[in-house]
C-alpha cells in the first residue's frame, strides 16, 4: 500500500481545471442544475477560502465556499466538495470541510451553509436549518439545507432568499490586525 503524502493548500487559479474534472467525476453533468450551483453562478467563489488536496503533487480532492446573504446572514456557501473515488474514505473530504469552517471563521463569516447529505455533515458541526427557511434559486429538499452558525442569533436571521453576495477585502491597517478586522462585507 502506497504511503500517502496528503498536503493541503489554499486553491489558486492553476487548479481550476483539475476541480472541474474531480467535480466531473464526482457529479456529473447534473451537478449544474442543483439550486446551489445556481448561486454559485451568480458570482465567484472565494478562493482565500477554498482548498485542495494534493497526494505527491496531485490534486484530489477540493472544497470551494462561495459568499453569501442567506435571510440576514452574511455567510458562505460550502461547495462543491470532491474527492476523486482513489482517495475516498480516507478522511480527506472531512479535513478539507474541517479547514474551510476555520479558515471562514477568521474572515468573519456568520455562518457557513450548504445543501447536504445529514448524516456526513452534522458530526463535522453543521445543523439542521428550519424548514424551508431559506428560498433556493431552484428546488432543494429543506431537510437537507444545514449550517454552522458562527454568530448570535444565526438561525433566527437565516429566513428568506439566499444568493451570492460580493466581499471585498482591505489592506490591513497594521501588521497587529487581525484577519477578521480585515474583513469589509459589501451588501
Amino acid at each position: 500500500m502506497k504511503n500517502h503524502d496528503l498536503v493541503y493548500l489554499t486553491e489558486d487559479a492553476s487548479h481550476d481545471a483539475v476541480i472541474e474534472l474531480i467535480n466531473e467525476e464526482a457529479f456529473g453533468p447534473g451537478r449544474f442544475t442543483r439550486a446551489a450551483a445556481r448561486i454559485r453562478e451568480q458570482g465567484p467563489h472565494d478562493r482565500s477560502l477554498s482548498f485542495i488536496c494534493a497526494d505527491d503533487g496531485e490534486t484530489i480532492a477540493s472544497v470551494r465556499m462561495t459568499p453569501v446573504i442567506a435571510g440576514g446572514v452574511h455567510g458562505h456557501l460550502l461547495g462543491p466538495l470532491a474527492v476523486r473515488p482513489s482517495h475516498k474514505s480516507k478522511g480527506i473530504g472531512r479535513e478539507l470541510v474541517r479547514i474551510a469552517i476555520e479558515a471562514a471563521r477568521r474572515k468573519g463569516s456568520e455562518a457557513v451553509i450548504l445543501v447536504g447529505d445529514p448524516p456526513y455533515y452534522m458530526p463535522l458541526g453543521f445543523e439542521k436549518v428550519a424548514w424551508k427557511a431559506l428560498d433556493f434559486p431552484g428546488p432543494v429538499d429543506p431537510a437537507r439545507v444545514l449550517v454552522v452558525p458562527m454568530a448570535e442569533g444565526v438561525h433566527e436571521r437565516l429566513k428568506g432568499v439566499i444568493a451570492w453576495r460580493e466581499c471585498q477585502w482591505k489592506e490591513p491597517a497594521s501588521e497587529d490586525e487581525t484577519e477578521t478586522e480585515a474583513l469589509k462585507i459589501a451588501s
